[in-house]
This record gives C-alpha cells, structure tokens and sequence, in this order.
C-alpha cells in the first residue's frame, strides 16, 4: 500500500501544511496509507485529521518513518548532514545551483533516496500543478508596503508575523497608511502569473496605482530605467537562465524614486538573480535589508511568505496539489515520474 506521512514543519515561522483533513479523507478512501505528524505550529489543528482516519505519529519522527513511506513537506529539512533513505515530496530549492541545494542532493545521493519537489511538479505542458505563488505576492507585497512605510516614518521595517486572514492584514495596512497620508506607486514584474497576480491585488485593495510588467515589456533583456520611476518594485519572475537582470547594483548610486524592493521570487544565492542589488533572504524578525542610504533602498525576500497567511495558504495550496496526490500509486507515471527524471538529472551531477 502507497504510504504518505506528512510530516511536522521544522523551519521556524513555517505554520502552513500541504494536505488538509479533507484531503486526507480522499487519499485514504483512494486506498492510501496516510500519517501525519504531531504539530506545535500546523495552522490546521490535529483533530481535523483524526477525525479523517489518518494515522498519528510524534512530531518530526519521519527520520524513523519505514523506508517505503513517502515523506510530505513543504519546506527543508534540517542540515544536519544526514543521509536521506526516503523519498521526500517538498520544496528542495537544489535545482538552480544554490549552495545549499547542493549539499541537499548530496545527502539524497549518499542516502540512496530521491527528492520529488513542488517546483518541479508539472504536466504534460510543463506547467505547475500546484503553487502558493497567489499568496506569496499578496503577502510579499504587503510586507515590501511595510518597508516602504516605515521608511516614510524614518524607520527600518520591524518584525513581521502570521495573520488569521487576508482581512486582518489589510485592515493592518490600510490603517498604517492613513496615518501616513500618501501612496506610493508599484510596478509588478510577472503581473500576468500567480504570483504577480496576488501582489497586484494586494496593491489595489490598498489603493495603490500598479503598473503592470509581463513577457512582453521584458522580452528586450533590459535596461529597464522605468523600474527606477516606481517607489516599489515587485519582482515575481523566478531566476532561471536568460531572465533579464532589472535592477543593476550600480543603480543603487542613481537619481531614482526606487527606495523599496520586493524579490518576491527570492533566489538571492542563484547565478541567475535579476535583482543582485543583495545577497542573501531577509526574515519575519529582520524583514527589510538596507542595501543603499543615500537614497535609501530597502530589499524584502523573505523566503516562506504565503506563511504569513498560512490557512488561506493551505487550504488553497492542498486543493491543488490533491489530484497529483491521488495519483501516488502511480509513481512511474505521469507528474511524479516527471519530477523524478527532474532529480536523477540534477542529481548526476553531484
């Protein structure tokens, strides 16, 4: 029997979850074996899932899971050097040459497992079957909006945290911005996809004019002087080879509007990064990273956004990936064999 546990997150501030109760209900009645780990921070409480039929196991024993279990996460696992037996669903970040994604195949080539990643779930088009991409522009926006606010006060963004919903971070944001008095202008790059859809949308609920970017405004390679005319820039493109670089470092030294970054994409470790104006992800403790002072300029990159509204996150994010789920029992086929010949490509050349 096809066996998925779900294991608990261990990244701190990472409350979302991939599969809901409901979900859980399905994949059982499909006849998979489902567990789920015990959680302090899971957004969707335990008794959902008991109440479905899983099994339950104690908080982050998936180390100990039975070697033919499919481990299910979202984001990394601790970097302790272990190797990886299992085979684990989540999000690797190992395929675009970041530092630690290297080590990460490492402990899966040594460990004899194999790393099916969300990124890397697609169908026959190539196309993704599941992303939180929508709540990470809505969050990603929100928080480069914080930024830009506390600018105005003579400020550094402060912390952030999780929300119950999107109405109580708006109602947050608007208040701060009343107080004061005046919007900025945005331009979203990727404005077309999941991503820049969402922080497009958290723009105009906060009464903010957007400009628009997609394929088309981007396909010249650049420069992109109208970049530097927005007070926020969002970039919702992912790094991979030929994306455009959109805001050179040596800009931060221009006359320009630009004071606040949003690389909601966050790939600050790639060969690949269109804003290499930073180097490294910010934090819900330190959100904002000051990059220039005169004139300012801040970059936001958190890397675990859609947390910040984890329920509607997950619950949206589940509903997705559901389908590809139910086809478990068909590892060799389809999304999953997919996503396999994605890692054995990769992993060759660890």
């Amino acid at each position: 029997m096809t066996h998925l546990w779900v294991r608990a997150e261990q990244r701190p501030n990472e409350d979302r979850v991939g599969l809901t109760p409901e979900g859980a209900a399905a994949l059982i009645a499909a006849g998979i074996r489902v567990t789920v780990e015990e959680s302090a921070t899971r957004a969707i409480p335990m008794k959902g899932y008991v109440e479905a039929g899983v099994e339950i196991a104690p908080e982050n024993s998936w180390p100990d899971a039975p070697l033919d279990a499919i481990i299910f996460g979202l984001k990394e696992l601790p970097d302790d050097g272990t190797p990886l037996p299992h085979r684990h669903i989540m999000f690797g970040h190992a395929f675009k040459g970041q530092y630690s994604g290297k080590r990460l195949l490492e402990r899966f080539k040594v460990g004899g497992g194999t790393l099916y990643d969300l990124e890397y779930l697609v169908d026959e088009t190539g196309r993704r079957v599941a992303a939180f991409g929508y709540w990470a522009g809505y969050a990603g926006a929100a928080v480069t909006l914080k930024a830009w606010a506390a600018q105005q006060r003579g400020e550094l963004c402060g912390p952030v945290g999780a929300y119950p919903g999107k109405d109580a971070l708006n109602a947050e944001l608007l208040a701060e911005l009343e107080q004061i008095g005046t919007r900025p202008s945005a331009i979203v790059i990727g404005a077309l996809g999941r991503v820049g859809t969402g922080a497009s949308d958290l723009c105009e609920a906060m009464g903010i004019t957007v400009t628009k970017w997609d394929m088309a405004e981007t396909a010249s390679g650049g420069p992109f002087p109208e970049i530097l005319d927005h007070d926020l820039f969002l970039n919702c493109i992912f790094a991979r080879p030929g994306t455009p670089v959109f805001v050179p470092r040596e800009s931060l030294l221009w006359a320009r509007k630009l004071t606040a970054i949003g690389d909601i994409a966050c790939d600050p470790d790639s060969d690949y990064n269109p804003v290499p104006v930073y180097d490294r992800a910010t934090s819900w403790q330190a959100p904002a990273l000051r990059v220039a002072e005169d004139p300012v300029m801040d970059v936001m990159a958190i890397d675990n956004l859609p947390s910040m509204l984890p329920v509607e996150s997950s619950e949206d994010y589940a509903a997705q990936l559901l389908p590809s789920l139910l086809t478990l029992t068909e590892l060799e086929k389809g999304v999953w064999n997919r996503a396999r010949e994605t890692y054995l490509q990769h992993v060759a050349k660890v």
